[in-house]
């Protein structure tokens, strides 16, 4: 998310949320997104990432669009075969997100359910591509792995390039960016987990 979009996101939603006569907790219930993010979200004292807004923005029937200023794709209904023991999602019912420059895509592969918890994302940047996010909530990280060279990413004001097949793990509940500094098209996949418990971080800092 661009540090620029944040502050104007949590009024937006809450006052989305009241105009339906939705609860905290029924708008958690039906987006998947927890309690207590919703209403950090809503006081603006946590950047959301893409994936929670997509689930937010499909409960509470708001065009992506709209909400944060980039473009989107509409999500449809994912095909199940096999009984309904396996879910197959056709690439045309896959979120797909655009920043509004048009040089950043990502396309959300997680389902909406897992939102907040553990999202995975396929992206795509044209030269000079550049995602800026402000921390996420607190124990949040990402993992990066790069499938072209030349991105480079920055976490807590320290910068690393990442090549072809490299992956990158930062925290991402303090300010960080992906930017492609290659001339040609860059592409990765995104991992963000939450809440990964402070005690477990050793020296605080991720081996790269």
């Amino acid at each position: 998310m661009l540090d620029s979009v944040t502050p104007q996101l949590g009024p937006v939603i809450q006052q989305r949320r009241k105009a339906l006569g939705q609860s905290l907790a029924q708008l958690a219930a039906l987006s998947g997104v927890s309690k207590s993010m919703l209403s950090q979200i809503e006081r603006g004292t946590v950047n959301p990432t893409f994936a929670v807004l997509w689930a937010l923005t499909r409960a509470m029937h708001i065009e992506f669009a709209d909400l944060v200023g980039s473009t989107s794709t509409s999500a449809g209904t994912s095909t199940q075969i096999a009984g309904d023991s396996i879910e197959v999602v056709c690439p045309e019912h896959t979120p797909e997100i655009r920043s509004a420059d048009g040089l950043c895509r990502l396309r959300i592969l997680s389902p909406p359910q897992l939102a907040g918890s553990i999202e995975w994302y396929e992206l795509e940047f044209q030269p000079a591509g550049e995602l800026n996010s402000a921390g996420h909530s607190a124990g949040t990280s990402e993992h990066f792995t790069a499938e072209t060279t030349g991105f480079e990413i920055t976490s807590a004001g320290a910068t690393r390039v990442v090549n072809a097949g490299e992956t990158a793990r930062y925290h991402a509940d303090v300010p960080h960016a992906i930017v492609n500094r290659s001339n040609t098209i860059g592409r990765g996949y995104l991992v963000v987990l939450y809440d990964r418990p402070r005690a477990h971080r050793g020296v605080d800092r991720y081996p790269v």
